[in-house]
């Protein structure tokens, strides 16, 4: 049986895109950033016929009706990153690469540094580091811990303290 070919999509024009543009924001929580890049993504592999397109501008406009929130969004990723245990650069550089800056960025910010001790916490838990380790750990052992938590995003400060607990310490002494 002989295959048929599959016949391209129609290059889009600006209700094809806004259509797109609409679908997208109805299946996923988004930012503009990311919208935007999704629909000169799609403008890139189908084409375009018709007067220049403005992706920037249609992700402004599903902004201004509601669809889009960068701050909601920014807010739940940031949360959900800190319960992770992941620290203030790590989640810094995903909203940053989710196209949040400026005033929504600056507004995201306290909050994230403000979890940062709880979130080093969490890490550490997770991966049996300091004071939730089974033994005392030896010096390459702690700068293994060290570089993990760097890795997480934590500062080195945060890090150093965490790693250089003995098992058992509370770490609550870390948020005085």
């Amino acid at each position: 049986m002989a295959r048929v070919p599959r016949q391209s999509a129609p290059p889009l024009d600006r209700s094809g895109l806004e259509r797109l543009a609409l679908r997208y924001v109805e299946r996923f929580a988004t930012t503009r950033g990311r919208l935007t890049d999704y629909l000169r993504r799609k403008i890139r592999e189908r084409g375009w016929d018709g007067e220049a397109a403005d992706p920037a501008a249609i992700a402004d406009r599903m902004a201004e009706l509601g669809y889009i929130d960068d701050r909601a969004w920014g807010e739940a990723k940031a949360s959900t990153m800190a319960r992770r245990g992941l620290g203030a650069r790590r989640v810094a550089g995903v909203l940053r690469q989710a196209g949040i800056v400026g005033d929504d960025a600056d507004a995201i910010a306290p909050t994230v540094a403000d979890r940062s001790v709880d979130a080093a916490i969490a890490y550490a838990r997770r991966r049996r580091i300091g004071p939730f380790a089974d033994q005392p750990g030896d010096r390459p052992t702690r700068e293994k811990h060290v570089a993990a938590l760097l890795r997480a995003g934590h500062s080195f400060q945060l890090a150093r303290a965490l790693a250089s607990m003995n098992p058992g310490d509370d770490p609550a002494e870390l948020l005085e």
